[in-house]
């Protein structure tokens, strides 16, 4: 793959902004900020951004700690970088989304020195948007019902894992809480006076559990009790529960919520108590990647930037709020290596000080020139652009 002018032109905007990059990251990383809190982390990126010539919205869709920074003409085709900048709660960058932002950051520097002058009528405008909360309650299901993406060609995001993967096969997932309520009674001398609602709890996890025999393989159903009583001598009146429901597809993750709600109703009927469910995150669906975009980025990782191999996809992640991007726009969501080692596993220690490393500083560069790269495909290929939008249309139905 041969680079016109005005990609290497854009590939060394990003070398000579390196050190600024890479600053940003270990800023970041040294601050962890939880989701909906990420004030520092935000204002960083859109500072920098903006020092950079992009016009910046703060607040963007309604969330304080969302941006998005324009740079461009607003009449041509769109493309933008998602920035993740939520930390773990208690482990800090333990997802290395550090890494995230700063790539996307990245790319909006080096895509941006060049979108003014790209060639022919292929002037378009390109955004680093601020996507908060993607750990906590999924920010950018919030964004995508507001309609923050909704003007884009082309979603483009990096995301930090145990190797290199370009596609991301995630799971759909629900977020369930349940509560039982019951009647209390003296455990040893009036036990029948009560209505056991841990009695219900845990008959919801052994429904659950013999329910794991007719579920798909790749689907999952996982909770933990919140509230299992106050005292054993007491027949506990209200007890409480956290679930995740996950499957491959969303059409099937309605029809396996629909088994998890019997699971529930059944234990409310055999111990006589009442209960209550709702969700308490926003629900998540499953990655729908275009592979066109996916291979793009591959092809420019190992053909012109050196990477070592990428391999299609991880044998398992979880889910994330990309997903429910890639629903509505092209959208790819690419691993890369956290570290040489290819063991580390994310939301661990170990991956947090992986994220701040010269390996990671290094990988967070050769993404953002990929990134940038791509971006700039969508913008002057009308060809490429039409097959990406071709592509889109056929996978969702």
């Amino acid at each position: 793959m041969k680079l016109s002018s005005q990609q290497n032109k854009l590939v060394e905007t990003i070398d000579a902004q390196a050190d600024t990059i890479v600053s940003v990251s270990h800023q970041i990383h040294d601050h962890p900020e939880v989701g909906y809190q990420e004030v520092f982390a935000s204002d960083l990126l859109a500072n920098t951004l903006e020092r950079r010539g992009f016009t910046v919205e703060r607040g963007y869709a309604g969330i304080p700690t969302a941006f998005r920074a324009r740079k461009g003409n607003a009449n041509g085709p769109h493309v933008a970088f998602l920035a993740e900048y939520d930390a773990l709660s208690g482990m800090g960058h333990a997802c290395g989304h550090n890494m995230i932002c700063s790539a996307a950051l990245a790319a909006g520097i080096g895509l941006g020195a060049v979108i003014d002058r790209l060639p022919g009528e292929a002037i378009g405008e390109v955004s680093v948007i601020g996507t908060p909360a993607e750990e906590t309650d999924g920010g950018k299901v919030v964004m995508v019902e507001r309609g923050a993406f909704r003007d884009l060609e082309a979603a483009l995001m990096v995301h930090p894992l145990n190797d290199n993967y370009y596609l991301a096969e995630t799971m759909a997932m629900d977020s369930w809480e349940v509560e039982f309520f019951g009647k209390s009674a003296h455990a040893a001398s009036a036990p029948w006076d009560g209505k056991n609602a841990l009695d219900a709890l845990i008959l919801t996890f052994t429904n659950i559990n013999a329910l794991r025999q007719q579920m798909q393989l790749d689907s999952r159903i996982h909770g933990v009790i919140i509230d299992g009583g106050v005292a054993p001598n007491i027949i506990p009146e209200h007890t409480r529960a956290r679930f995740h429901v996950r499957a491959k597809q969303r059409q099937y993750l309605d029809e396996l919520v629909a088994s998890f709600k019997v699971c529930i109703q059944a234990a409310a009927l055999a111990s006589g108590t009442r209960f209550e469910l709702h969700k308490y995150e926003n629900s998540l669906d499953d990655m729908l990647n275009n592979i066109l975009l996916a291979e793009r980025m591959r092809d420019y990782f190992v053909q012109v930037l050196g990477s070592r191999p990428f391999k299609r996809s991880p044998d398992h992640f979880g889910s994330t709020d990309m997903g429910n991007v890639s629903h509505i726009v092209p959208a790819v969501h690419v691993f890369v290596a956290v570290a040489d080692n290819g063991f580390l596993s994310p939301h661990t220690n170990e991956f947090r000080l992986a994220a701040s490393t010269p390996f990671a500083d290094a990988t967070i560069l050769r993404a953002g020139k990929v990134l940038a790269l791509t971006a700039y495909d969508t913008l002057v290929d009308p060809q490429f652009l039409l097959a990406i939008h071709t592509e889109f249309a056929a996978n969702r139905g």
